[in-house]
């Protein structure tokens, strides 16, 4: 299964390499031409003589740590790769490097805690990753100074049409994204695999400054915080709820045009959509909504709780139909749609 393969593979920002590969893998007998670009970007090149220069984007990498010490014991310091909740990292087991020496971020247990740290979070810098080594030469045996950390998360599927797993930003987008490509349009279509967007969206902007296009759309994972203690109108997306499409969050603004055809789309075909109800954050459109003279974008995102962390929950059926959605629209501009 492509997703948990995907989810499963070590990918942080920087060092996209297994997913790039497994997403070549897949898309071996549908695509024949291939662009790779000095930050890593893998572009799938899909030529046609006529029609609008189209750009589908999804980011390869995930969240992560970064070793930065080993101190004495034999014990891991590290940075964070990407926007993590310091919350999250107690006590998780983790992979360190690409051979994947397992380990466990540690802590200061409670009990050894004076009585005012025990209501504070834990800032990272406090933390340390423990790969069972007795001292510092033993730990830079098996690792050294600026390996990648992933979070050692196993993709499991439970309840109705849910799964859990890591790095569902933006791997749900891949899975997205290969599957489109697997089918044939008759204007010029790049499905753009880019890097280091969770450290900045630089390898979009890189990517649609060789590609482009008139038109792009960004697929994403993005938050759903449809949970206990929050009141309706706060939830960023619902699950369950379809695919989000994006109006505006701190990056970009999302082309009306796109937007309405999206939704009159999934309307007279009976896909299930929602629009984001936040405006915070932001992913690839901001790059790519700017590149070279502009480029009219929108952002179509499938639903996630507790993104960027160990684990994040979406539903598979939200990707299916946002597989669905982004058909139409591609089959909606060969039949004439035009920004």
């Amino acid at each position: 299964m492509l997703l948990r393969r995907l989810t499963e593979a070590f990918g942080p920002s920087g060092f996209e390499h297994e997913v790039r590969a497994i997403l070549q893998e897949e898309l071996e007998q549908y695509v024949s031409v291939w662009q790779r670009d000095a930050l890593g970007n893998l572009i799938a090149c899909k030529e046609a003589a006529n029609g609008p220069r189209v750009m589908l984007a999804a980011h390869m990498d995930e969240v992560g740590l970064m070793v930065s010490h080993v101190d004495d014991a034999g014990l891991l310091h590290f940075h964070k790769v990407g926007g993590i909740d310091d919350r999250v990292l107690v006590s998780k087991p983790v992979f360190v490097g690409k051979e994947r020496v397992p380990g466990v971020i540690g802590a200061k247990a409670i009990h050894l805690q004076k009585p005012e740290e025990r209501t504070q979070v834990i800032p990272h810098r406090s933390l340390f990753i423990d790969i069972g080594a007795k001292s510092k030469d033993e730990a830079l045996e098996k690792v050294k100074i600026g390996d990648y950390v992933v979070f050692a998360t196993k993709y499991d599927e439970f309840g109705q049409g849910l799964a859990k797993g890591k790095a569902f930003d933006d791997r749900a987008g891949c899975v997205v994204l290969a599957e489109v490509l697997k089918e044939e349009f008759n204007f010029p279509l790049y499905g753009a695999f880019t890097v280091q967007e969770e450290i900045g969206l630089r390898g979009a902007g890189v990517a649609a400054y060789a590609i482009e296009p008139d038109m792009a759309i960004v697929i994403e994972g993005t938050t759903c915080n449809d949970v206990s203690g929050m009141d309706e109108h706060e939830y960023s997306t619902v699950l369950g709820g379809g695919p989000a499409i994006t109006f505006m969050d701190t990056a970009s603004i999302g082309n009306r045009a796109m937007i309405r055809e999206l939704v009159r789309l999934a309307e007279e075909n009976n896909i299930p959509y929602q629009f984001k109800g936040t405006v915070t954050g932001g992913n690839d459109a901001g790059r790519i909504n700017v590149s070279r003279a502009g480029v009219p974008v929108v952002a179509i995102s499938i639903p996630c709780r507790y993104i960027h962390s160990p684990v994040s929950v979406m539903s598979l059926a939200d990707m299916e139909n946002t597989i669905a959605l982004i058909k139409l629209f591609l089959r909606s501009i060969e039949g004439g749609f035009r920004v």
